[in-house]
């Protein structure tokens, strides 16, 4: 996955991420791919609801073109 620093990060719109609260972002592929990957994850440990866990997938699909 690309790096992304805590400027960029911040420099993000609100758009780009997932979630609210700036979770998740999605500005390009590796980071959707990061999404798909980690978002299990995040669910399991009980940071992230299953209607967030599907937002997530949902968001992160449409960004490589898979839905």
């Amino acid at each position: 996955m690309a790096k992304l620093s805590t400027e960029a990060r911040n420099n993000l719109s609100t758009s780009v991420f997932a979630l609210p609260g700036r979770k998740f972002p999605l500005p390009d592929r590796s980071h959707a791919i990061a999404a798909e990957r980690l978002v299990g994850r995040s669910l399991k440990a009980g940071n992230i609801s299953e209607s967030q866990a599907a937002t997530v997938r949902r968001k992160a699909k449409a960004k490589l073109g898979k839905g």
